[in-house]
């Protein structure tokens, strides 16, 4: 039998557990409300916490106003960039893991480039895509953030490959194994849970991303954290299409949590953050 001061201790954990996810999802609730809101129910006092009737008229003139394109830019631009750094991020990690490569201390340098805020290269990067004629394109982006993203692939992908036994390595040799071969059919699988949490959250990186986004895009490539933006001005802020707009941007993360989930808990508690 549970003693009673064991079963209090355990409710109040699961009290505080519900309260805590109820403060974090308050936000992303009320989002959505604001999103099927008419005007006045956004800005009547006190607060409405349920819309009479779901407005999709606010998702509508996103449609109709060619405003969702910028969400198939960000995930072309994510996906794509992501895909990039993931293949050259884990072969390259494979390398440093098992040959050492660049020293004791080339992870370090690396890792010391992605704590470069953006702002600080951005207006370099500029002048340079100006002259070979990368701004406002689908191709200068996506080298930028696969080269932005990549020391975090680097860096993640090395602890999970030195978790790996060695000795199953040195097995597929013996067999008659190539060295590509055992890095596609014993290190990939054995890495797999580590290789798709990393890909989550590099995805994550670049769909968020905006300085780079700002500066080097103009219309034809516009990204959906520019987008929204768009929608604030000096004398007015257009909250129905902004929570509207942020609402629709929130479908490929979760789509893409939601299918990766499982790997997500376990790659995240392996030993992927050793020095």
């Amino acid at each position: 039998m549970m003693r009673p001061d064991r079963g209090t201790g355990l409710a109040l954990r699961y009290v505080a557990a519900v309260a805590v996810t109820l403060l974090f999802l308050f936000p992303v609730y009320w989002l959505f409300m604001i999103s099927f809101k008419t005007p006045e129910e956004i800005f009547a006092s006190p607060p409405v916490w349920w819309p009479k009737s779901l407005q999709l008229a606010n998702y509508a003139v996103l449609f109709k106003d060619g405003d969702v394109v910028t969400i198939w830019n960000s995930v072309v631009i994510a996906s794509v960039s992501t895909a990039a750094a993931m293949i050259i991020g884990t072969m390259c990690a494979y390398s440093i893991a098992r040959f050492r490569t660049g020293g004791n201390f080339f992870t370090d340098w690396l890792l010391s480039n992605r704590m470069v805020p953006p702002i600080v290269i951005v207006f370099p990067v500029f002048l340079l895509y100006v002259k070979v004629g990368l701004v406002d394109s689908y191709l200068g982006l996506i080298l930028l953030y696969t080269a932005f993203n990549l020391p975090y692939v680097v860096w993640m992908m090395r602890g999970y490959i030195q978790d790996i036994p060695l000795e199953l390595e040195e097995s597929a040799l013996v067999d008659g194994c190539t060295r590509w071969q055992v890095f596609l059919r014993v290190v990939l699988p054995m890495a797999r849970s580590g290789f798709f949490a990393t890909a989550v959250f590099t995805f994550v990186f670049a769909w968020n991303e905006f300085i780079f986004a700002l500066v080097l895009t103009r219309a034809e490539v516009t990204t959906f954290p520019v987008q929204v933006t768009h929608y604030f001005g000096g004398q007015s802020n257009f909250w129905a299409k902004i929570a509207a707009m942020s609402a629709l941007g929130t479908i490929p993360i979760f789509i893409a949590v939601t299918l990766l989930q499982r790997y997500l808990v376990r790659g995240i508690s392996l030993g992927a953050v050793k020095g």
